[in-house]
């Protein structure tokens, strides 16, 4: 599947897919695209642990638990998921973040995000 235009990582190269095992992105294309109508800004390709899932459902949005009516599996430890900006950073904070694909994460991401702090969680493809 192939980005519908020029769209870039936080990287300064072309973005990459995030995964499609789950379908993920905004635009549920497997990509961390965003766009105005994208208020949660979901453009971190990141790496689900059980930590951070854990902190996500405490914050008020369950990954985790199947929701059928809406297609959704839930996620797992291990899944790629594009998640919001603001709220990854949020578990930086407290500690629980979860490893992140620079090449599959937006550069928006950097309004919010210090590069620097990607950098330490990064994992390689």
């Amino acid at each position: 599947m192939e980005v519908m235009n020029d769209e870039i990582n936080v990287l300064g190269k072309k973005l990459e897919i995030c995964g499609c095992e789950p379908m993920t992105g905004f635009m549920r294309n497997g990509y961390c695209q965003t766009n105005f109508d994208d208020t949660g800004v979901h453009t971190v390709c990141a790496v689900m642990t059980e930590d951070f899932l854990q902190f996500s459902k405490d914050a008020g949005n369950d990954l985790s638990t199947p929701r059928p009516e809406f297609g959704f599996e839930g996620l797992k430890q291990g899944d790629h998921w594009c998640v919001c900006a603001g709220r990854w950073f949020e578990a930086y904070k407290a500690g629980r973040a979860c490893p992140v694909i620079l090449e599959a994460t937006h550069e928006e991401t950097l309004a919010i995000i210090p590069f620097e702090v990607l950098k330490k969680y990064q994992m390689t493809v």
